[in-house]
């Protein structure tokens, strides 16, 4: 014999169905009012994506180097609009050149006018003291000084044939987060007009060069031949850093 259902299921089935038709209602709409943006690095010397390991480049002083490792820290993601701005959560990328999934950062924000875009290149001092962390900040990236309580900004190693360390090998780990050694750069772009406007539901793509050969003549001459090791705080990665703060610039954006 079949069971009857009770008198009041049929009554129970449209209201459970016009909650479930507004909560997923709501949540395109929440969805629709956010705009996509994606900032891509691309690492390069010369107008061309460097490769790791296997291409010889030269730098300012004629200098011969390969480049076998590198990484920089970006955070503290934010938009700058004229009545507000965006902050990312939790904002610490690891660009790792060996990584491309890495050289990518995706973003929700709120539709609106944008007037900048700002990234810290390192890792701001609280979350230097703060012990073991996890995701971009894992210690076991090989971005951490366990000797010196904080992290590494920026590393790059290779070899070059003006190094007189062993195997010709240079290297470079950058870091420090306090006094006058401070290695944090705080890095900008103004937006043009033709891009300051982000609109619900639509992607927006940045596309972000990074001159590497920046890193050794910007505003200090740092040659291979006599700074073939730099991997502790103080003036020479101080210098350093003053210098590949200057590597970045907007090559395009794209609207889709």
């Amino acid at each position: 014999m079949m069971n009857r259902l009770p008198k009041y299921y049929w009554l129970v089935i449209p209201v459970l169905f016009a909650i479930f038709s507004s909560f997923h209602q709501k949540k395109i709409f929440n969805q629709n009012i956010s705009a996509s943006v994606k900032i891509i690095f691309i690492n390069n010397i010369k107008e061309n994506k460097i490769v790791l390991n296997d291409s010889t480049y030269t730098n300012p002083f004629g200098e011969k180097y390969i480049i076998t490792k590198l990484r920089y820290y970006v955070s503290n993601v934010e938009l700058q609009r004229a009545d507000n701005f965006f902050k990312e959560k939790n904002s610490y990328h690891l660009i790792d050149e060996s990584k491309t999934e890495s050289q990518t950062i995706n973003l929700m924000i709120p539709e609106g006018k944008y007037t900048q875009l700002q990234f810290l290149l390192g890792v701001d001092s609280l979350h230097n003291v703060s012990g073991a962390q996890t995701d971009g900040l894992d210690p076991t990236k090989d971005m951490f000084w366990t000797w010196n309580s904080g992290y590494v900004m920026a590393k790059m190693e290779g070899n070059s044939p003006d190094s007189k360390l062993v195997n010709n090998k240079f290297e470079y780990h950058i870091g420090g987060f306090s006094g006058q050694y401070n290695v944090l750069k705080k890095v900008q772009f103004n937006f043009p007009l033709t891009t300051a406007i982000f609109k619900a539901g639509k992607t927006y793509t940045f596309v972000i060069d990074a001159d590497i050969n920046t890193w050794w003549q910007n505003l200090h001459d740092i040659k291979i031949s006599e700074h073939p090791s730099i991997t502790s705080p103080g003036i020479n990665a101080k210098n350093l850093s003053d210098n590949y703060a200057n590597m970045f610039h907007i090559e395009k954006v794209i609207t889709e």
